[in-house]
Parts: structure tokens; C-alpha cells; sequence
């Protein structure tokens, strides 16, 4: 199988319904940080990382904290997300291959906050954006105003490269960061000052999820000088 025209003709299957960002990157050393059985990690080793654009109409409506319109939008993103990875796995299984979806937004250890894998890890290693000051991905047209997912496959597949940029000199989440988490150096991002505001939003009853918005408010990427 030509891995280059199976990755084109999957990519325009996702684009066209419904993803805004396609890549995919081979997972085969990420074995240890994959919370799956050793029978999946062993026979998936292609991961497909899509994303799909928050709308900016809602994140314009974020100040200091979370709105009731952003949670309710979070939500039905990942909805959105669930069922375009669906459909693309299914596509993919009737090509005779095996695909396994990874949910958009599922906790497996609370006390630790990790889920099955890390969806913006893959997606930077599928040349799709980089881990900014933030913590969250960073997409080079839309910013962290994405939500993404994940599909593995044993589908021969053209791999992706990261794409090797950075956050440069824009330091907006830095800036305006409630919890004030977000750091100069993205290795020094305080996960735990985050986290505890996060919890905060939540016991205020503005959200019903550990959620905030507004650092992904403040990264817009290039769509932001429109």
C-alpha cells in the first residue's frame, strides 16, 4: 500500500467532514505513555490527530473566566469530535485496516488528570502545532482555539513532522493567565496553580468541568489580524 496516497486520500475524507487540521505521526516510542492494553499498543502504530476550530463568537465572550455559552460550546465540540473520529475509523475499517478512537475529552485517573493519551502530544508530533507557554497546543493559524482527537491505526500511513516552531515573542496568555500559571519558559508552566484555579471556576459554579478559556481566548494565531 502507497502510505503517501493513503494519507492524502484520509486526509481529504477528514477534511471533508468536517476536520480543520489533519496529521499523523508514528507512536511506536510512546508505548510507556499510552494508558492501553499492551494488545492495542502493540498492533496500532500510526496515530491520526484532527482539530476541530472553537468558534470565536464564544471565546470573545470570555473576560477573566469561563462563561455558561463557552462550557456548553466545549462540549459540544468534543460532541463533534467523537463522531467525525467515529466516522473517520469506520472509513478506515472498511478498507480492511483497524482504528481505534480515543475520546475527545476522557479522564481515566483523576488524581493524576491523565486520560488515555495526550491528544495535544500527538497532534505536535504530527507536525500539526507545538506546546506553547500555555501548556496546550498551538497551531500556527488558529492559535490554541481547537479542540482536538485522536485515531490509531494500523493503516500504513505517510507520517508527519513536528513542525519545529515556537510562541516566539508573543506572550498574550502570559499575560492576562487568572491563575497566573503560565510562565516566560513553557517548562516552567505551574500545573498545579492551574489546576487549583480550574477547581475554583468549578466550586463557583461557572462550569461543571475543570475548564477555563481564557489563555485559549488569547491565542488566536494568524486568523486573529483578520
Amino acid at each position: 500500500m502507497d502510505k503517501a496516497k493513503a494519507y492524502l486520500s484520509l486526509k481529504k475524507f477528514s477534511l471533508d467532514s468536517g476536520a480543520d487540521v489533519f496529521g499523523v505521526c508514528d507512536i511506536g516510542h510512546l508505548k510507556e505513555e499510552l494508558i492501553l492494553s499492551n494488545k492495542i499498543k502493540e498492533k496500532l502504530k500510526f496515530a491520526i490527530s484532527l482539530g476541530v476550530c472553537l468558534s470565536s463568537a464564544v471565546l470573545e465572550d470570555i473576560e477573566d473566566a469561563p462563561t455558561r455559552l463557552y462550557f456548553h460550546h466545549y462540549r459540544s465540540v468534543n460532541m463533534f469530535l467523537d463522531q467525525l473520529s467515529l466516522r473517520v475509523a469506520r472509513h478506515i475499517q472498511k478498507k480492511g485496516f483497524r482504528a481505534l478512537s480515543i475520546p475527545a475529552s476522557q479522564i481515566v485517573d483523576w488524581q493524576k488528570q491523565s486520560a488515555h493519551l495526550s491528544h495535544k502530544k500527538i497532534a505536535a508530533l504530527a507536525g500539526i502545532g507545538w506546546i506553547g507557554r500555555n501548556n496546550l497546543l498551538v497551531n500556527k493559524k488558529y492559535g490554541s482555539q481547537m479542540r482536538l482527537i485522536t485515531i490509531l491505526t494500523d493503516m500504513p500511513l505517510k507520517a508527519d513532522k513536528p513542525s519545529g516552531e515556537s510562541c516566539g515573542k508573543c506572550f498574550s496568555c502570559l499575560k492576562i493567565c487568572p491563575a497566573q500559571a503560565i510562565k516566560e519558559k513553557k517548562e516552567d508552566f505551574d500545573h498545579m496553580k492551574c489546576f487549583e484555579k480550574l477547581k475554583q471556576f468549578q466550586k463557583q459554579r461557572l462550569v461543571d468541568q475543570y475548564i477555563c478559556g481564557v489563555c485559549v481566548k488569547s491565542c488566536a494565531g494568524e486568523k486573529e489580524a483578520k
